[in-house]
């Protein structure tokens, strides 16, 4: 456990560092490409990967799982193996590149479709130099920048029946779709993983861009607008058509459209037609194939009456499964827009001014900070709180109140992994509060009774991300993310975007603060249902002396007396009398007795003292005595020298390097203290 939280910091810092950026991408797994392929091309081998081996469990673990139909008789073979002249990109990736093969991953086909549009764009995901001949040693490499890391894949794909069982190209000797799709699958666990899902997640963990959803039934008046200027800026863009119920899906309407089915949107373009305007889209089904047959499909009779060098210009540039419709059928037809906006600017339709980027990680954990939706007011209070300040408002407002334009997007994270084990994205959202003249703590209970939302997510979905575009007036704001049941586990990203400069915090991230000292020790209080102190408490108590030269106490263990006995802090918050408490029940006692803990800090408490989420009186008392040594010891360190940031990372590592140092000291003193009796 403690060892999760010195890797979280780790980590904090190596973003810290630029690692994971644009400019240095992490490796997955610790694979490094360049040296595994230095290694393949001196021992004249070519790679096999150990951590997504060619074997059963990386296709799947249901439909896709060993022993079943669908992959019985799969073989994994090397494009070298399928076919005499394999190529990793023949001019140029296009979109004729991506045919979906058995697996329901056309959202993702359609996000690499969009990808084709913009080879900048698509190179990043695709890095240059990679080929079948010049120094091949069957090893590859793609890079996702919702993760900020590069995947190494080795080039053997499933084959059945002598044809790749996924994405393949139209032409069928190139590799670089397949072997992407690949390594997709290899970040999400397995290839079932990817079925069913929305493009803008492919969009957002190609790009590291920010998504948007437009309801067609109740599009924006401008929405064409909107396409254009995310066309011309290289956005990536997707549609499909809800289903209505089961039997719907990838059900073909009469017009070959095709029902929970992702397509693209690659073009939007204005024609004469008849003496007026007419505003026509062009969209492409990543299947490669069942086409739109209604107006201005390939073959209708409108063609011939628009200038027959436009026609020629607007057919000639079309891939197989790509068609023109008239925007007015397109809005009646497709029932949901997605973009994803490369940059954050490129969020704000009318402005060209910068938007403010900050991004938190955080989760959820049973017992400490997973307190679901409003509708659970008892524990609503304990999930995650950031406070964002609004600072100045727009240079355009779209009224004449004064308002700061910013866009709030919540995604928990790495949820694919966990449909091997029947888990799947929980249902999130947000809500957001004013608040004026609060202290710089975590909002209690109270708080939230009487404080109603100013703005929230539109709805809580079990979406992997929710979103909204905002405006509220100038002054200090709370976001709560949260699930919309209590007790559900999962990591999350908050991104919030700021049209002009803000201030954010996480309300967790403060110093922890001392109690009033008490200079009186109160006997032992009989109504205290105990048994009398564990082993475990006495080593804490123990551990009270300094570590330096285990012999000078630096803390009084009557002060911890005093902080649990005098100032009745277990027993004013175990209402029942049974020696327990709950654990965000523990939190307000700790609170009570001066410790304002962060996040992170209290989920390492709980889940060190906690036992089915209650904590009895001894557990209770050896936590406060860990609190104190560790505030003790912070109290020693020169906090102007080290600065906030850094005083809060080291308060967080002393607690795990005093708790190791001092159960090996103690554990080797008890052992000889019970030797010689």
């Amino acid at each position: 456990m403690f060892g999760g939280v010195s890797e979280r910091i780790q980590k904090d810092r190596q973003r810290a560092g630029g690692l994971g950026s644009v400019q240095q991408a992490v490796r997955y797994l610790d694979q490094d490409f360049q040296a595994l392929k230095e290694d393949c091309l001196e021992n004249g081998s070519l790679f096999e990967d150990p951590m997504f081996p060619a074997e059963p469990p990386s296709l799947g673990f249901k439909e896709l799982g060993p022993f079943t139909a669908k992959t019985k008789g799969v073989e994994w073979k090397r494009p070298t193996e399928l076919t005499g002249d394999p190529q990793f990109i023949v001019g140029g990736a296009t979109r004729t590149d991506i045919c979906q093969g058995v697996l329901g991953d056309c959202w993702l086909l359609a996000a690499i479709g969009s990808l084709t549009l913009n080879e900048r764009l698509l190179h990043r995901v695709v890095p240059h130099g990679q080929s079948f001949t010049h120094q091949y040693a069957g090893i590859f490499h793609f890079q996702f920048w919702q993760f900020g890391v590069d995947v190494v894949v080795a080039a053997r794909l499933p084959v059945k029946d002598g044809e790749l069982m996924f994405v393949h190209s139209a032409e069928g000797s190139e590799y670089w779709s397949a072997l992407l799709e690949k390594a997709y699958a290899k970040l999400n666990g397995s290839y079932e993983a990817l079925s069913g899902g929305s493009t803008t997640e492919g969009f957002e963990d190609f790009t590291g861009g920010v998504a948007e959803m437009y309801e067609l039934k109740k599009a924006p008046r401008d929405l064409h607008r909107i396409i254009s200027k995310a066309l011309d800026r290289g956005s990536l863009l997707g549609c499909s058509i809800d289903i209505t119920s089961a039997f719907d899906m990838e059900a073909v309407t009469f017009k070959k459209l095709v029902k929970g089915h992702a397509y693209s949107v690659t073009g939007l373009k204005q024609v004469e037609y008849r003496g007026r305007k007419e505003l026509l889209i062009r969209i492409r089904n990543p299947w490669g194939q069942v086409e739109w047959t209604g107006a201005w499909s390939d073959n209708s009779s409108e063609w011939n009456s628009i200038d027959s060098a436009e026609k020629d210009e607007m057919l000639c540039k079309m891939e197989d499964g790509e068609f023109w419709m008239s925007f007015q059928e397109f809005l009646r037809q497709f029932s949901r827009l997605e973009i994803c906006n490369l940059t954050p600017d490129a969020l704000s339709q009318d402005s060209t001014s910068f938007w403010t980027t900050v991004t938190f990680e955080g989760g959820w954990r049973k017992g400490s900070t997973a307190g679901g939706c409003r509708n659970h007011p008892n524990t609503f209070w304990i999930n995650p709180q950031y406070k964002i300040c609004l600072l100045e408002e727009d240079d355009d407002p779209e009224d004449d109140e004064a308002a700061c334009s910013f866009l709030v997007a919540l995604m928990q994270k790495d949820r694919r992994r966990f449909r091997r084990q029947g888990q799947d994205t929980h249902t999130i959202g947000f809500a957001i509060y004013e608040y004026r003249g609060c202290p710089s703590i975590h909002m209690k209970k109270e708080f939230f009774l009487r404080q109603s939302s100013c703005a929230r997510s539109e709805t809580f979905i079990n979406l992997r991300e929710v979103s909204a575009r905002l405006r509220l007036p100038p002054g200090e704001y709370l976001i709560v993310p949260s699930t919309f049941e209590p007790s559900k586990e999962a990591d999350f990203v908050l991104r919030v975007f700021t049209e002009k400069q803000s201030e954010t915090q996480n309300r967790g991230k403060n110093e922890f603060q001392s109690a009033a000292s008490s200079s009186s020790v109160v006997a032992t209080d009989r109504d205290l249902q105990t048994d009398g102190f564990s082993m475990e408490s006495c080593r804490a108590m123990v551990s009270l002396m300094d570590v330096s030269s285990l012999c000078c106490p630096t803390v009084s263990v009557a002060f911890i007396f005093v902080r649990v006995q005098h100032k009745g802090i277990f027993r004013d918050y175990d209402l029942d009398k049974s020696g327990c408490m709950s654990s965000y029940e523990m939190r307000l006692a700790l609170e009570n007795g001066g410790f304002k803990l962060n996040n992170k800090l209290y989920q390492m408490l709980v889940a060190r003292y906690a036992d089915n989420e209650l904590i009895d009186f001894d557990n209770f008392t050896c936590c406060l005595i860990k609190l104190e040594t560790m505030f003790s010891t912070m109290k020693e360190l020169d906090m102007e020298v080290l600065g906030y940031k850094q005083w809060l990372s080291t308060c967080t590592q002393v607690l795990y390097l005093s708790t190791i140092l001092m159960y090996l000291y103690l554990s080797i003193s008890l052992y000889l203290f019970y030797s010689i009796l």
